[in-house]
């Protein structure tokens, strides 16, 4: 029988819609890899829970799991959703039933404004956080463009990626991500600037 990682990745990569969409989250599992790879002293955490939040966390965001109607998926609560779908989707994937809370509290808290209460929700919410900024930030954000209702113009991605440098770094809680988040940073930093000075008042 697969093991459930086997079975996650397959689910997802027939539930991403876009298909786009999927690359997110074996990078994003990557990435909470990198920041306790470099986290000292080593830390003690369990990877197969933030293994299955990193794979199900926007579960939600998915076409086909989210409202079709503009004005209902402008009050979706994604998160909610994939709370909600976890618990059924892990245990049928032979996921260990104790784990699976765990599971929800990454999941519930890998959002920017979120407080993370155990080591592998701040994992997975700083990696979150890292996708958010850099050369994968800005192009994940430019693909919004017409397929998610907060982005129709340019302008709008613009603005979107300036509250991320605004706002992103400051929120991130571990010392190893900081140093991953630099040249990133430094990217989207230099991107926003030569939009500007390229595109003027005209960027519409």
């Amino acid at each position: 029988m697969p093991n459930f990682r086997t079975q996650l990745e397959a689910y997802l990569d027939t539930q991403a819609k876009p298909e786009h969409k999927y690359s997110h989250q074996p990078r994003l599992y990557a990435l909470t890899q990198q920041i306790a790879a470099l986290t000292t002293p080593t830390p003690i955490y369990d990877d197969d829970i933030v293994y299955a939040a990193a794979f199900l966390h926007d579960l939600g965001v998915f076409i086909g799991h989210r409202p079709e109607d503009p004005d209902a998926l402008k009050q979706w609560d994604h998160v909610a959703y994939s709370c909600n779908r976890a618990p059924e989707l892990l245990t049928a994937f032979n996921f260990p039933t104790e784990k699976i809370e765990a599971v929800l509290t990454c999941i519930r808290e890998h959002q920017p404004h979120d407080t993370p209460q155990t080591f592998e929700a701040t994992l997975l919410r700083d990696a979150d956080i890292l996708e958010q900024l850099g050369a994968i930030g800005i192009l994940r954000t430019a693909a919004k463009l017409d397929s998610d209702t907060r982005f129709h113009h340019f302008s709008d991605v613009r603005t979107s990626l300036q509250r991320a440098l605004d706002t992103l770094p400051s929120q991130i809680c571990l010392e190893a991500t900081r140093s991953l988040a630099a040249p990133r940073i430094a990217i989207l930093r230099s991107f926003l600037e030569a939009l500007t000075t390229e595109a003027g008042p005209n960027l519409d």
